[in-house]
């Protein structure tokens, strides 16, 4: 008598283990689910790439510094010296001209092809 009922309970319980993994499997494969977990890797992936290139950044920055140092491009100019001239860009003025009569004064040609 005890054996049957052992193994009824054991069926019923492994029926209904059975039963809960493939709902939750089901659950697992809509279309809301399958989004969700498409969006949350997304957003890991981009919090990865996100560290990477702040990792890339601050190794540039510490190379720069020590090639800077390296080459000497770091060190204080001599007072002696004159200081580095700085190039100034030439402004280039032109006087707007006066827009011929029915045209576009931005665009002299006129495009319309209707006429």
């Amino acid at each position: 008598m005890f054996r049957r009922t052992f193994w009824f309970t054991a069926g019923a319980a492994a029926g209904v283990w059975a039963t809960t993994k493939v709902n939750r499997k089901l659950r697992q494969l809509t279309p809301e689910s399958l989004a969700a977990q498409a969006a949350n890797k997304a957003i890991d992936a981009g919090h990865k790439l996100k560290d990477f290139a702040l990792d890339v950044r601050t190794g540039m920055v510490r190379r720069e510094a020590e090639l800077g140092e390296a080459l000497g491009l770091e060190a204080p100019a001599d007072p002696a010296l004159p200081a580095p001239r700085r190039v100034t860009a030439i402004e280039y003025t032109e006087k707007p001209r006066a827009p011929r009569s029915g045209t576009n004064p931005y665009n002299p040609h006129n495009r319309n092809e209707d006429h």
